[in-house]
């Protein structure tokens, strides 16, 4: 066994609870925090604007990456930002209770955001160094199980018990409540990891600053000058034009009163629908999607991969104009919906990892891709509720059924690799004199 492996100690033991600490902070702004707003009676246009914006950390985490890659001990990092992260989610509560909340939390959501940006990148680049090739395999279902565990215990838990306790007190104190338990876990998992997480040690030297800078560049320019990269990167922000304004909209649709054209449900209610049956059927989605791909092929699979991510959108369209009761009804729709957009989803992972990030510069290329692609996931998110305030509900869900096309009619003119072949139609780095 090298040093390395024994350093490691079993993985069950931390890889775990490092992805349920990854996502606990990701689901408490991009999900739970919108929730929150609506309760409070925050407008749809400002709560996707501002919770929008502040989703810009994830964009932009890879620019700060190489600063990271060299400390000697990613488990210090690690446990220092899931550390922060609590403390700010605790102040979060705190601030509900202010008459400036708004305004408060909203900048606090940011300081969590950033710090979860960078705790995704310690706590991957602990992975990947304590962890070999085979074990890195043989935990990734791990890693995506506990990631997506901290949507159910956020939208199926907490959202829940938050719809329970704002028929006992304000929504101010129920959520504060909630936010005080979200801090309250991150804060247990930091204090958990300084024991079980492994110390493992960089092999990286520590560069001048300059000397980071200048592979920055260096790797920002390899990445714009690769054939077809603007034509990929367009794709990429309009893969996620529908699924971005649904995932925000859908939920303030549910929660909105019936006379403003929403299906006026319970904070409880929206939570037993979104993260309970719709987490298990999005996860379902996610695993027979990528199978699916496996055995059709990327080039073959991307148009149905398109489809199933946005068809299921009709869902919305259906409910906002039969307005339907009965909580079978919302959850079976809701579920049909959720499974489409984890069934296609796994199309543009795949298109990053296959077709723009092969080349020199491979695992730094996939982080520009990934940031790429949470871009498109923000600018949709931002300017969502200022849609849905001029459309209405019923024209909004069309129009987003439309936002699906431009990225339809792109594939044929992307070069997508064919019978699940890695590399056979990446796009190659420009020579060096090209202009």
């Amino acid at each position: 066994m090298s040093n390395q492996q024994a350093a490691s100690g079993n993985p069950i033991r931390w890889v775990p609870t490092l992805y349920l600490a990854e996502g606990l902070p990701f689901y408490a702004v991009a999900l739970v925090a919108g929730l929150m707003y609506k309760s409070m009676g925050i407008s749809n246009d400002q709560i996707a604007r501002w919770t929008g914006l502040i989703g810009m950390a994830w964009v932009f985490k890879c620019l700060w990456s190489p600063f990271l890659e060299a400390a000697p001990s990613k488990k210090k990092l690690v446990v220092i930002f899931q550390a922060i992260g609590g403390i700010t989610l605790g102040l979060v509560a705190l601030s509900l209770q202010m008459s400036s909340y708004f305004a408060i939390s909203i900048a606090l959501f940011a300081v969590v955001a950033i710090a979860s940006g960078t705790h995704d990148i310690a706590a991957d680049g602990l992975y990947i160094s304590t962890l070999e090739a085979k074990q890195q395999a043989a935990y990734a279902g791990w890693q995506g199980a506990f990631f997506n565990a901290a949507k159910f215990i956020s939208l199926g838990g907490l959202v829940i018990l938050a719809g329970h306790l704002e028929k006992q007190m304000s929504p101010n104190l129920a959520w504060g409540v909630i936010f005080a338990l979200l801090a309250a876990m991150l804060l247990a998992l930091s204090a958990y990891h300084v024991w079980a997480l492994p110390d493992t040690r960089s092999d990286v030297q520590a560069g001048s600053t300059a000397e980071i800078l200048q592979t920055l560049q260096d790797v920002i320019i390899d990445f714009l000058r690769k054939p077809g990269i603007w034509l990929a990167i367009l794709f990429i922000i309009l893969f996620r034009a529908g699924e971005a304004q649904i995932q925000t909209i859908g939920p303030l649709f549910l929660r909105e009163l019936k006379e403003q054209g929403g299906l006026g449900l319970s904070t409880d209610q929206v939570g037993i629908v979104y993260g309970t049956a719709g987490t298990l059927t999005f996860l379902a989605g996610s695993i027979l999607g990528g199978y699916f791909t496996s055995w059709l092929g990327l080039k073959k699979a991307m148009p149905w991969l398109i489809i199933a991510m946005n068809v299921p959108n009709l869902v919305f369209f259906y409910l906002s104009t039969q307005m339907p009761e009965s909580m079978l009804v919302i959850g079976t729709a809701l579920s049909l919906e959720m499974f489409g957009y984890g069934f296609g989803f796994v199309g543009l992972i795949l298109f990053i990892m296959q077709v723009v990030a092969p080349g020199k510069y491979q695992t730094a290329h996939y982080a520009l891709g990934t940031g790429v692609m949470q871009l498109g996931f923000v600018l949709f998110k931002t300017v969502s509720g200022d849609i849905q305030i001029a459309l209405g509900y019923q024209h909004f869900f069309l129009f987003v059924l439309l936002c699906g096309l431009p990225s339809l009619i792109l594939t044929r003119f992307l070069p997508l690799p064919d019978n699940g072949k890695r590399n056979e139609a990446p796009l190659a780095t420009a020579p060096a004199d090209a202009s």
